[in-house]
């Protein structure tokens, strides 16, 4: 629709007119005060309406006007009926006509009438906020935006103050944003009762303006003003996947008695989002026994646990979870050598429960027990869902050496649209690299890809494939693919590097490769490792047993176990290396990784 709505009102037939009449009280929310709640009519005076004939017909125009498809007249009518009557409920009514018009001009022009007629409205201001951001009309946004801090009682101001980068959010040049929320705040800095909350809004407006530097330094001001604080926090999470040396304001922060559980929750999910699982695991445990009554962070733990190979306590933290929420749906039989007679399952489970049962019956499947596998899987009955269970399915079968069987149930799993056919190729493939079927995997993957030849995710699992089948000039050929198609992508500048290092060749371009993954993906343990394991390579043995210990620490995984302990193996110290390798084995012997660095040192114990 074009900006301009006014048009001339359509003859209106008097029977619609009628129509109209009966449902206007309910439209009109604003005059609702004019009928007295039910059973207080005795003990309240009867207060008559300020809706008179006049303006009801003019309310009941315009809404007419909207339903016979002419927001123009409709706006018209409303705005005028809102400046007679100065009610803000029909101001809004106004602006939302314009809003659904696409008309933001209109939409301007209602709020400002809006603030004109009720001064100290903080609705108004931050309708007008939020339009001229959509507009991108920032230039104009520091007069209501100072209006509005200055009408906030003085006890709600800094709860204000963190909320202003909100409201500048849509913008289209989000560093003018960033100008702007400093500039009509700079006077709230001064102020002890505000400077940490006019601290962090700054910060945070500059983060989203693409200067997390100048987010970094205001971070640790408001840290240091105010350590008990939350909002520093909140902001030092935000920037911890870009800026890992904001890390030691949330820990010193979490290292208070009154700390507050739910950061500690968004600092897990940060960790895990970095596949920092030890070190989110301790965060995770600390939160069970803190709230030991909710249940969603025992299936994080839980899943964490299962992800470290530590089956049995990530199995106890599951059962846990679904106790809690036992009482959201009737409990069947559980399964049989898997339970406690106590145990309450759900048969109509919520997507939290189901996730809890794939969890346990893959769990029961690295365990060997096929058996209880099948009995979590079969709990499960969501449509939804369907292709999910029969690849848990199909992996069952295919350990138990039914490939073929396998490959017949993932195909035979119906197909709602593209998408689903794309799932099932993933779900197979997926299943023929679980049993070490390299080449079917890559035929499978192969298939997808002649689908969608350029998507990043397909050519790098090729490029995986293409390395286990000794290809690694195919394999270096679609990882430098994938880094054109996303050149943000660390993983395949990690994959390349490490194929390097791996095999002693292109060291110094390795390493670059390496380095340029771990600033797309600081902290990662894994590309840490990779880094570690060229620094080896090249004769750096000091900084490579750094890497490597900071890694394992973060994620004691079985192939970060088996560098870190050849290095160590290499400076000499050979109990520790045994140490580190005895543990490795106990959580995962299977590791190609470990056995095959264990074979070439002819390490038996």
């Amino acid at each position: 629709m074009p900006r301009r709505l006014f048009a001339a009102a359509p003859r209106l037939h008097r029977q619609r007119l009628l129509a109209a009449a009966l449902g206007l009280a309910a439209a009109c929310a604003w005059a609702q005060d004019a009928a007295p709640a039910a059973g207080a009519a005795a003990s309240q005076p009867v207060r008559n309406s300020t809706l008179d004939a006049p303006l009801f017909y003019q309310l009941m125009i315009g809404e007419l006007q909207l339903r016979e498809g002419d927001p123009g007249a409709a706006y018209q009518v409303i705005l005028d009926a809102a400046r007679r009557s100065q009610d803000e409920t029909l101001f809004r009514r106004a602006v939302e006509i314009a809003l659904q018009a696409r008309a933001g001009e209109e939409a301007l022009s209602a709020t400002r009438a809006w603030r004109a007629a009720v001064p100290t409205s903080q609705e108004a201001l931050r309708t007008e906020l939020q339009i001229l951001s959509a507009l991108n009309r920032l230039d104009q946004a520091a007069d209501p935006l100072r209006a509005l801090l200055l009408l906030a009682p003085a006890s709600e101001r800094s709860s204000l103050i963190a909320a202003v980068p909100r409201f500048l959010q849509r913008a289209a040049d989000q560093a003018h944003g960033a100008r702007l929320v400093e500039q009509v705040l700079t006077p709230y800095l001064e102020a002890p009762d505000t400077r940490v909350a006019a601290q962090v809004a700054i910060g945070r407006a500059w983060l989203a303006g693409g200067d997390p530097a100048r987010a970094l330094d205001l971070v640790r001001q408001a840290h240091a003003a105010d350590p008990a604080a939350q909002g520093p926090v909140l902001l030092a999470l935000e920037l911890l996947p870009t800026r890992p040396e904001v890390e030691p304001i949330v820990v010193e922060y979490l290292a208070r008695p009154q700390s507050e559980f739910g950061l500690r929750l968004l600092y897990a999910r940060a960790l895990t989002a970095t596949q920092r699982y030890a070190e989110a695991l301790r965060q995770m445990e600390i939160v069970t026994q803190q709230r030991p009554e909710l249940a969603p962070p025992y299936l994080t733990l839980g899943a964490l646990y299962l992800d470290l190979k530590q089956p049995v306590p990530g199995e106890k933290a599951l059962r846990r979870y679904l106790e809690l929420t036992a009482e959201q749906a009737p409990a069947p039989t559980p399964p049989a050598d898997t339970a406690g007679d106590d145990e309450d399952v759900a048969a109509v489970p919520a997507q939290g429960r189901i996730q809890a049962w794939l969890m346990l019956a893959s769990s029961a499947e690295q365990r060997g027990d096929y058996q209880a596998a099948e009995a979590w899987l079969a709990l499960i009955d969501d449509p939804q869902r369907a292709l999910e269970v029969q690849a848990r399915r199909s992996t069952l079968l295919a350990r138990q050496g039914r490939v073929d069987e396998a490959r017949r149930l993932l195909q035979a799993v119906p197909e709602r649209g593209p998408q689903d056919a794309r799932s099932k190729l993933d779900a197979e493939a997926s299943m023929l690299r679980e049993v070490k079927r390299w080449q079917e995997a890559y035929e499978v993957t192969a298939q997808a890809l002649q689908r969608e030849p350029d998507d990043p995710e397909l050519l790098y699992e090729q490029s995986m494939l293409a390395d286990k089948l000794g290809r690694s000039d195919e394999m270096e050929q679609l990882l430098r693919r994938v880094i054109v198609l996303k050149p943000d992508n660390a993983h395949a500048y990690n994959a390349l590097g490490y194929s390097l290092a791996d095999r002693g060749e292109r060291l110094p371009e390795a390493r670059d490769l390496i380095a340029r993954a771990l600033e797309l993906s600081p902290n990662d343990p894994f590309i840490t490792d990779s880094l570690g394991w060229v620094e080896y390579r090249l004769g750096n043995r000091a900084e490579a047993l750094r890497l490597l210990q900071r890694a394992y620490t973060s994620r004691p995984d079985a192939e970060i176990a088996a560098h870190l302990g050849e290095v160590l193996w290499a400076e000499g110290r050979q109990d520790e290396a045994r140490r580190i390798w005895a543990e490795a084995r106990a959580r995962d012997a299977g590791n190609e990784v470990l056995a095959e660095t264990l074979k070439r040192l002819k390490v038996t114990r």
